[in-house]
């Protein structure tokens, strides 16, 4: 009976906050060794049902403990994430350890150093315990692999995690970590935090270093890393940690923001676009239920919701196509080259998306830049007159393990690959954007609302995530782990 309740009070300490663990370490209360083995112990009994971690650390992070627990009790400065658990995304450097990128091609590779967002990491404290599972270089919105294989959803295992950061937010949404880090080119921040009910964040483009870290990232100027969190002040400080310039990129802001100054502030008064569809996708009517339930809450703190229609044009050559056509580009353009006995080692599907880029004329991929300028244009109209942009993050909730997506929403065809994700527009944007849950599907299934903000103005996209979070707690509901 005292192993049970040992066991109880370990899993307890395991789904605390990030910030509720800063507390405990720096009060003497708990030690980072305490922490750091409670989170390995649950890895090892959960991650074999759910397969989020691809690669442990664990001696590594033993270490990486003791060291922490001293320097706390040595009184010397501790950094913001002192002696706190975390995962990486396997997309994302970490200096010494395996590098697969979820592909057969890579499975032996070992990143030599780390990127910039893992420096800041290590620097402010964190302590990583290992590498996360992804689809082959991030390609879709799926997490499954040649190499490790599927990621599965912690409310219901036999659906989708969501990708590409699949196996960080599968690993939030679990308990085995308070927070991840991923990475986000059409919503693979967004859309795992979506499906597996957690809160994920993609900041401004440039406001966290995007470094070219290999030949894949060279390629996106979309892409970012961002937070994973159970909780919204958790994701914040992460973002805290990753946020700010760098000497080596090109693309990043000289000015750090303080999040957390304006985080408790809440939103009165604060003009709401409610887009349930962004005027051109199919969404399913539990996803639009609770979307529209999610307004309500808006309303209840203050603000002025109102129902807007983006009005894209064309949006099926100017956004779809545009975006698909970028991505299709930089795929090719990051393993075009390959021999054929290697290209026969890669994912299928990712070999076709190689055969569509090298296909495609520098005018397609100019002109699919192009669009990205009537995208920020109609974004920016809606900006004029609302502060913050709102609908649904995925069109579906999470779906059979078997599929890389839908090919029917009410009846209406969709692209399976990208047709139900609303988050990729704000890609081609730049634009701040959050996932945060807003509810379950009939089979209790998360829900998640996707909040848009304008350019540089991420404070007002934490700020209104923590006005929603405190009427809508989903961080104390927990998966059960059953078929």
């Amino acid at each position: 009976m005292e192993e049970e309740k040992t066991m109880t009070q370990k899993d307890e300490l395991a789904w605390k906050s990030a910030l509720e663990l800063s507390y405990l370490i720096r009060t003497k209360k708990i030690s980072p060794v305490e922490v750091v083995e409670i989170c390995l112990e649950r890895i090892d009994r959960i991650n074999p049902i759910i397969n989020a971690f691809c690669t442990l650390i664990p001696e590594q992070a033993r270490e990486s403990a003791k060291l922490a627990e001293s320097q706390v009790m040595k009184g010397i400065s501790l950094g913001p994430l002192h002696g706190i658990p975390i995962a990486i995304k396997d997309l994302t450097p970490v200096k010494g350890v395996r590098l697969t990128m979820g592909s057969k091609l890579y499975a032996e590779q070992v990143a030599t150093e780390d990127a910039i967002v893992v420096k800041r990491i290590k620097q402010a404290g964190g302590i990583i315990v290992g590498m996360t599972n992804t689809p082959e270089f991030g390609f879709k919105g799926t997490t499954d692999n040649l190499l490790f294989g599927a990621t599965r959803n912690p409310w219901k295992l036999d659906r989708i995690s969501g990708g590409s950061s699949g196996g960080s937010s599968a690993a939030v949404a679990a308990g085995l970590v308070p927070f991840a880090e991923g990475s986000d080119g059409g919503g693979s921040i967004r859309i795992p935090a979506a499906i597996c009910g957690v809160y994920g964040y993609k900041a401004t483009y440039g406001r966290i270093p995007y470094e070219t870290v290999g030949p894949f990232y060279s390629q996106a100027p979309f892409i970012h890393f961002g937070p994973i969190a159970r909780t919204v002040s958790d994701a914040a400080l992460l973002y805290s940690v990753m946020d700010g310039s760098a000497e080596d990129e090109p693309f990043t802001f000289p000015i750090k923001e303080n999040i957390f100054e304006t985080l408790e502030t809440g939103i009165q008064n604060l003009k709401v676009a409610y887009c349930p569809d962004l005027g051109f996708f199919e969404i399913d009517p539990e996803v639009r239920k609770a979307c529209d339930n999610a307004t309500g809450i808006f309303k209840e703190l203050g603000c002025i919701v109102e129902e807007v229609n983006p009005r894209f044009e064309n949006p099926k050559k100017n956004i779809e196509e545009a975006w698909a056509t970028l991505w299709y580009g930089m795929v090719a353009t990051s393993h075009g080259s390959l021999s054929q006995d290697k290209l026969e080692l890669l994912d299928p599907k990712v070999q076709e998306f190689i055969k569509l880029g090298k296909e495609l004329k520098a005018t397609e991929y100019i002109q699919a830049n192009k669009a990205r300028e009537e995208a920020w244009s109609k974004l920016q109209n809606i900006f004029k007159e609302y502060d913050i942009i709102i609908c649904p993050t995925t069109a579906v909730p999470a779906f059979s393990l078997d599929t890389w997506g839908p090919t029917e929403i009410n009846g209406k065809p969709i692209n399976p690959f990208h047709g139900w994700f609303l988050t990729y527009p704000i890609n081609l944007t730049g634009h701040p954007a959050a996932s945060i849950p807003c509810g379950f599907s009939g089979e209790g299934l998360p829900i998640g609302l996707q909040i848009i903000g304008r350019r540089l103005e991420d404070e007002t996209v934490f700020r209104a995530s923590r006005a929603f979070e405190r009427l809508s707690p989903w961080s104390e509901m927990r998966p059960q782990f059953q078929s």
